[in-house]
């Protein structure tokens, strides 16, 4: 129950985001892999093998080297708003970033994906490209392809409270706060929100300051004010 108020888990997803979480903050200070698993409180190797795609995204090894010799599909494209790159891991879309500047874009998918190869789209991933360029130049935004979501456990909390804020609403970074029941971690709601890698599809844009002011967006107030004024007018 405590486990549930507190971070709108279940007992065994509060278990399983903490290992996970411990896991990458051993092998980030370069522990050996086995005792990095064993660390972060798997009862055995093999009980990390068997989910080590769900809790790492990629396996221990590449994790500790920054996604080394994982593989990252990527496209740069035109929305409605500018230019945009999409990436994709094995798991699913895993990157949705808006701007101005393809090498700025490039330079950004670098940092988020520094040791990953890096692959130009195939013709199977440029189909995905169009879904999803089509989906973020709607008003509502509707992606039905896999989502490849890795962030804490507290990260991801944000996101979900971020996807049920109804299109044409924005809420206060107090307010979201509020409704993951952690009222006073607004700075870390904040930060949340700007750890967001999927724009539009997990809309950061839609929260304001409390006084309704605009800032603090990834990508810019200008883009993000170019989204809520999309959002508020009415479809015909």
């Amino acid at each position: 129950r405590w486990c549930t108020a507190t971070t709108g888990m279940t007992p065994t997803g509060c278990q399983q985001a903490g290992r996970a979480r411990r896991l990458r903050e051993a092998l980030a200070k370069g522990e050996p892999i086995t005792a990095a698993i064993y660390r972060a409180g798997f009862p055995d190797s093999s009980s990390y093998y068997r989910h080590a795609d769900q809790t790492l995204g990629m396996t221990a090894k590449q994790f500790r080297k920054g996604g080394d010799n994982a593989s990252v599909r990527y496209a740069l494209t035109d929305w409605v708003y500018g230019r945009c790159l999409v990436a994709e891991s094995e798991r699913g879309i895993c990157a949705i970033l808006p701007g101005d500047s393809d090498d700025a874009l490039l330079a950004e998918l670098h940092t988020l994906f520094p040791a990953a190869r890096h692959e130009p789209a195939d013709a199977l991933f440029q189909q995905r490209v169009r879904q999803v360029v089509a989906a973020i130049n709607t008003r509502d935004v509707l992606l039905s392809l896999p989502l490849d979501i890795q962030g804490t456990a507290f990260q991801q909390q944000v996101w979900q409270a971020l996807c049920a804020i109804p299109c044409g609403e924005t809420v206060s970074y107090q307010q979201l706060a509020a409704t993951i029941g952690k009222p006073t971690a607004v700075r870390a709601v904040a930060s949340a929100c700007g750890a967001n890698k999927l724009a539009m599809v997990i809309p950061c844009h839609r929260v304001v300051r409390r006084d309704g002011a605009l800032s603090g967006y990834r990508w810019g107030v200008r883009r993000k004010a170019q989204l809520l004024k999309r959002e508020a007018q009415k479809e015909e």
